[in-house]
């Protein structure tokens, strides 16, 4: 394990999408690092008039802009060295409300924000500086904006679903103009999500828990192909299923293959997508049972001989029960499916229960049979596979014994191994919320980690062996630390506000291709 030295961070931090820049929201300025070196490649001086609450802090999709939104503006700015784009939009929302939900569209000059109680979705395009509006989305919230748009993988697509006078409908948009192509009613009476495909071959979308199970598969230009309404052959325990509680996540494999289905029972339906049928069931039983086959790793805590609490982990050998989540008043004590989440290789599912959210339980997809049960102490917080490295997974846990802990897994290691990043950072202590994640670096040959809290950041890489070099240690000295540290000792860059990025945006698809055309 090698980590790099610990840089002044904020509560706005994070890593770009392809892992070589970093940036950080501070006053008055944005701190763009490079990852390699962690040397300041570029200061950006944001807007004097930009004040107020800070909504959202991201990255675009090709590592090149970065969005801040303040108060009643969003601005996006150029975060490479000779980059010169700015472009700020003023009033995004209707007076009186607020953006609660931004993000990026499929390309960098496209950005989507929804306004508050649902009044209308808008996108707008920054290279010429207009907007569409679309009335009515059905989901608007931080947390729940994504189940409600969707753009299709490589011709850009914009699939979303609106609510008027009580019923759902779905529309397909024009990736460029963004004029509907396709709009219809699906068969739903209040359903929770939309998604396209990763190959973009298939629409889905998915009913409510309240109303059964239900999920319908639509071709790319809206045909509807199939609906899975539940279990074909549902175990005895499964057997009265029709009437409890339907579908709660469906979440697709990276290689597009797969459809993993949670509801309120204690198994995940896996649809194979080349036929679009059910070809496996992983069921969670009430006991584990370790074999040859099935790795069961215990978390120990020693909180008494060291000055902090020691977390290791032990192979169990005998039969155990998972543990219960504590019951309280406010407690939702259903079962079912708490998270599903697929690795970058598609061959392993990582779920968890609602009855059980200490214990997380690995899937091989190929055989159809469980591989290794990891049981903590605490509460599993966020279950992250790397996005390029197989079988490599960070589980972060809640509670303070866990704030600056990050356990990583894989197949091959002896239980999970714990990284506790509090000696690195700059106070050697929790401060505030923290986050981690991974850096998503093509040309490394060992996984890296990205850590931060309030006040600090470290990088972390993790291999057996330290022998080797690592990149952010060349050319480093102390000196040239201390004088890094304070970004208001750096003079600003020149910001030049110019409409045009240094990538070619064009070349989308824009007609949608008949699935039925035979037939006309």
């Amino acid at each position: 394990m090698r980590f790099s030295r610990a840089v002044r961070s904020s509560k706005q931090c994070l890593p770009s999408p392809n892992g070589l820049l970093i940036a950080t929201l501070f006053h008055s300025v944005v701190n763009i690092r490079d990852v390699r070196t962690l040397d300041v490649v570029k200061i950006i001086s944001l807007p004097s008039d930009l004040s107020g609450p800070v909504y959202s802090f991201q990255w675009s999709p090709s590592s090149l802009l970065v969005l801040v939104a303040v108060g009643d503006q969003i601005v996006v700015l150029s975060a490479i060295p000779d980059g010169t784009f700015q472009a700020t939009i003023g009033n995004a929302v209707p007076p009186g409300a607020k953006p609660l939900a931004i993000g990026f569209g499929p390309v960098d000059t496209e950005i989507w924000v929804f306004s508050s109680f649902g009044l209308k979705l808008t996108l707008f395009d920054l290279q010429t500086s207009r907007g569409v509006e679309i009335n009515n989305p059905k989901f608007h919230t931080a947390s729940s904006a994504c189940n409600g748009l969707s753009f299709r993988s490589g011709s850009n697509h914009l699939a979303i679903m609106t609510r008027a006078a009580g019923r759902d409908v779905i529309s397909i948009h024009d990736s460029v103009s963004k004029r509907i192509l396709r709009s219809w009613q699906p068969d739903t009476i209040d359903a929770q999500g939309l998604a396209w495909s990763p190959d973009g071959k298939w629409l889905i979308v998915w009913e409510s828990e309240s109303q059964g199970h239900k999920v319908i598969f639509y071709t790319p230009d809206g045909n509807l192909f199939r609906t899975w309404v539940g279990p074909s052959s549902p175990t005895p325990e499964c057997q009265h299923y029709q009437l409890g509680a339907g579908v709660k996540l469906v979440r697709f494999s990276g290689d597009a293959r797969q459809l993993a289905i949670g509801d309120n029972s204690r198994g995940v339906y896996i649809i194979d997508m080349t036929s679009i049928k059910e070809s496996m069931l992983l069921a969670h039983p009430h006991t584990i049972v370790p074999r040859e086959t099935v790795q069961v790793w215990q978390e120990q805590v020693n909180t008494l001989e060291a000055a902090s609490p020691v977390h290791t982990f032990i192979k169990a050998d005998q039969a155990l029960l998972p543990p219960t989540r504590a019951s309280t008043d406010n407690a939702d004590t259903r079962v079912g499916t708490k998270s599903i989440s697929f690795d970058s290789s598609s061959s392993l599912v990582a779920t968890m229960m609602n009855d059980s959210l200490g214990t997380l339980w690995i899937w091989d997809t190929h055989a159809s049979e469980l591989r290794a049960v990891l049981l903590f102490h605490a509460d599993i917080q966020t279950v992250s596979w790397h996005p390029s490295c197989r079988e490599t997974l960070m589980i972060r846990c809640d509670g303070e014994l866990y704030s600056n802990i990050v356990f990583v897994w894989d197949p091959l290691s002896k239980g999970p191994r714990t990284l506790d990043f509090t000696p690195q950072l700059l106070q050697q202590k929790a401060s505030g919320k923290s986050q981690a994640c991974w850096l998503h670096m093509k040309d490394t040959e060992h996984p890296s980690l990205f850590f931060s809290d309030s006040h600090s950041y470290v990088l972390a890489v993790i291999a057996e062996s330290v022998r080797e070099s690592v990149y952010w240690e060349d050319g480093w000295d102390s000196e040239k630390r201390q004088r890094e540290e304070s970004p208001l000792e750096l003079v600003p860059a020149d910001i030049t506000v110019d409409n045009s990025l240094s990538e070619d945006e064009d070349g989308h698809a824009s007609e949608l291709e008949d699935t039925f055309i035979h037939k006309h």
